[in-house]
């Protein structure tokens, strides 16, 4: 089974598991391919967590969930030494990061200290306790969510961990023929993250992701991506535009999709980035990573500079 097959095939996989959401699939994949992470913005109950599960089952990865409250430390997210009174030395035990999709859920509800730890784990893959540094498992992939609804008791993400995130979506209700459709799925028992086969390995993840690197992007395309970016620092409605680690998150995340557009789309012949990549994914890339200064949406200022930042 070659690479473009199986991609195909964890798509096919995560559409049978995941009712009408192609587009947060292909977002949820483009941010795992392009090695980043991705925040989840919505309401409970609509699938996150079965998402992240599926996700890990079909890439035979190691899944662990963070249920992110005001009382949890730092040390329950990265991992701790505790003393082993049968061996009279202080052993460390790993925390959930130490897996290869790791779900910190409701993130917004932990404290800045708590939030921080997260960090040098998503930026270096590794995590530092009592000065001894610790990778963690290849690949690493963080989801996160928030609800965009509830805010009492929540501690705002800033903006320097908001940055470290490539895409920042939502999964958003169902259709009224999709929830008929989840519904009639569980009566009749066909929904199983257990029953999940994997179809790729971790190590072919890496090997992906290599490919999506190696993607062609013409220097025309990445002219367009700074320009979309600029437009951002220089805009009227905007107090913090995009940085240049947002820069290279649009492009790594611009070679992802069209790689995985070219493997999974058999009408498309072009196997390089187009302008159509670039502006698909700019609202997720770009859209957290900018403060408005009225009330015009992050989303409608960014469809905006769409239209007026010229399209080679």
């Amino acid at each position: 089974m070659d690479g473009a097959q199986k991609i195909r095939q964890l798509v096919e996989e995560l559409q049978r598991i995941i009712v009408g959401k192609d587009e947060a699939i292909l977002l949820i994949l483009v941010a795992l391919f392009s090695g980043g992470h991705a925040l989840l913005e919505d309401v409970p109950g609509v699938g996150k967590t079965l998402l992240a599960k599926s996700l890990a089952a079909l890439i035979s990865g190691k899944f662990q969930r963070v249920q992110c409250t005001p009382d949890l430390l730092p040390t329950d997210v990265t991992g701790t030494n505790i003393w082993n009174p049968q061996t009279g030395a202080f052993q460390f035990m790993p925390g959930p990061v130490f897996a290869h999709v790791l779900l910190a859920d409701e993130v917004n509800r932990a404290t800045p200290r708590t939030q921080s730890a997260l960090l040098e784990v998503m930026e270096e893959n590794q995590v530092t306790v009592d000065g001894v540094s610790r990778p963690v498992p290849s690949p690493f992939f963080t989801i996160a969510t928030q609800n965009p609804v509830e805010y009492q008791g929540t501690f705002p993400l800033p903006e320097a961990q908001l940055d470290r995130f490539a895409l920042a979506f939502s999964l958003g209700y169902p259709s009224a023929e999709e929830e008929l459709q989840m519904l009639q799925r569980q009566r009749s028992g066909q929904i199983s993250v257990q029953e999940v086969v994997p179809c790729i390995t971790p190590e072919e993840v890496l090997q992906v992701r290599g490919q999506c690197r190696a993607m062609e992007i013409s220097t025309p395309i990445e002219e367009y991506i700074v320009s979309l970016v600029r437009a951002t620092r220089e805009d009227s409605e905007v107090s913090l535009g995009v940085s240049p680690r947002g820069t290279g998150a649009l492009q790594r995340c611009s070679q992802a999709l069209a790689f995985l557009r070219c493997a999974t789309d058999p009408k498309r012949q072009s196997f390089y980035v187009l302008p159509d990549d670039v502006k698909f994914l700019a609202p997720y890339v770009l859209g957290h990573r900018i403060i408005p200064t009225g009330r015009r949406s992050r989303r409608a200022i960014i469809d905006r500079i769409l239209q007026t930042v010229p399209v080679p």
